[in-house]
């Protein structure tokens, strides 16, 4: 049977399937408490009278009794006591197919770029189990970033998933716009969780420009939009993804922010009478981010690789988002607010950032030039203080003089202008290049 024929014979069923409505009991915040209509945790119902044009949809959170606890997934202006609701009697679901790359879709997977519609698309759940244990593949094909800093000293696999963790301002929005434009990624899913609604348009003209949208597909819900749109449209993103997975293809995933994500979770949890936890998270908090970040990575065919910007409040790397993610995450990035306003970019600390599968995704030889210059930066670091203030002696420390001897060629190495995207292969040559000048 045909998609279009299932559809078509889905809608059939649902239309002849009797309108059961309940009402609206009491509204307290962002919860909407509906009674008289039976429902699951995860279903949608429509709030609201469809002749007067004012149906919001909403989806389930909690259950009590015979009642249920529900958060809109729009405004709820000219929704009152006793409006009626209807229950679909089925999860968010969301249209995928080939023609989504290049398109730009909001936090509920509408199309919001002016484009066509998606019509004759098969209709899936955003929610997906991920992939058993057992039969992920291993990682063990290195993916170019374009970033020479990332490509040689913390290198990315096919399936690994990575955080960038950064304050406000550090910035993350333009490393992954580098990396959308460099990597070789058959196709890119990004998703942009909280954004403010004036980065937006620059991101995507500017940032990712029109070559970069051509390969891509980008999920957008704003820090205005509903919690619940803010919380599923990473869903909406990794479901997106996981399609072009499940088609054979490498898939990188870009999620900025899963901090804004969690953030939406607690707002959801807090609505539905969560007690509030470490810092006012909520538990469910903490047992989202496992569910939404283990569904990426390798599969028996294709694969995931996840990037995920991780807010780091008041520029504290242990607060609990980023310490739980850190703790499921195949590696981090770390950027560094002192190296940003240094006008040193990209501003990643590669001394802090670790990638978890370098010895699975390099050769000997690359492995040992990248532990050669990670050596010199670690004693460039120790004795900078002691070389300022005129107190190091030279001979002390060979890896410390041999860095000072290279550091103009090293700092022009670990610099990267927006533009200039460098393959992983060429960035191994310059580094080999670079160290052998040392020689």
């Amino acid at each position: 049977m045909t998609s279009a024929l299932h559809q078509r014979l889905r809608a059939a069923a649902h239309a002849a399937h009797p309108r059961v409505t309940g009402r609206v009991v009491s509204i307290v915040g962002l919860s909407v408490t509906v009674a008289g209509v039976a429902g699951a945790v995860g279903d949608l119902v429509e709030i609201g009278d469809p002749a007067a044009g004012a149906v919001v949809p909403a989806e389930v959170v909690s259950l009590n009794g015979d009642r249920l606890a529900c958060l809109p997934l729009g405004p709820l202006t000219g929704i009152g006591t006793g409006s009626p609701v209807a229950s679909t009697g089925a999860p968010l679901q969301i249209p995928i197919g080939p023609q989504l790359r290049g398109r730009i879709l909001d936090g509920l997977g509408r199309p919001m770029d002016g484009g066509p519609a998606l019509i004759g698309l098969e209709h899936f759940p955003v929610e997906n189990e991920a992939p058993i244990a057992l039969e992920r593949g291993r990682v063990q094909q290195p993916l170019s970033l374009g970033v020479r800093a990332l490509d040689t000293l913390v290198p990315c696999g096919r399936g690994q998933r990575m955080g960038i963790f950064a304050g406000s301002g550090v910035g993350k929005s333009s490393l992954m716009s580098m990396i959308t434009r460099g990597t070789d990624a058959e196709i890119s899913v990004i998703g942009l969780v909280g954004e403010r609604g004036r980065e937006v348009r620059e991101f995507i003209e500017n940032d990712l420009g029109p070559e970069g949208l051509a390969r891509s597909v980008v999920v957008i819900a704003t820090s205005d939009q509903p919690p619940l749109v803010r919380l599923r449209a990473g869903f909406v993103a990794t479901r997106i993804a996981e399609y072009f997975r499940d088609g054979g293809q490498d898939v990188l995933l870009l999620m900025d922010s899963l901090t804004r994500t969690a953030m939406a979770q607690r707002e959801v949890g807090l609505s539905a009478g969560e007690p509030p936890a470490t810092r006012g998270y909520p538990p469910s908090v903490f047992a989202l981010l496992p569910r939404l970040l283990e569904r990426a990575g390798p599969a028996p065919v294709g694969s995931i690789t996840g990037l995920y910007t991780v807010l780091v409040e008041g520029d504290d790397h242990n607060e609990p988002i980023a310490d739980s993610a850190r703790s499921i995450l195949d590696g981090h990035i770390t950027l560094d607010r002192r190296l940003a306003t240094s006008g040193h970019f990209p501003s990643i600390d590669v001394l802090e950032s670790v990638s978890r599968v370098f010895g699975a995704v390099t050769t000997r030889e690359q492995k040992a030039n990248a532990l050669a210059l990670r050596r010199m930066l670690a004693a460039h670091r120790d004795v900078r203080e002691l070389v300022e203030i005129g107190a190091y002696q030279a001979g002390t420390n060979p890896d410390a003089d041999r860095a000072r001897e290279l550091w103009p060629r090293i700092d022009e190495f670990l610099r990267q202008d927006m533009d200039d995207t460098t393959p992983a292969p060429r960035a191994w040559q310059m580094l080999e290049t670079l160290l052998a000048g040392g020689a």
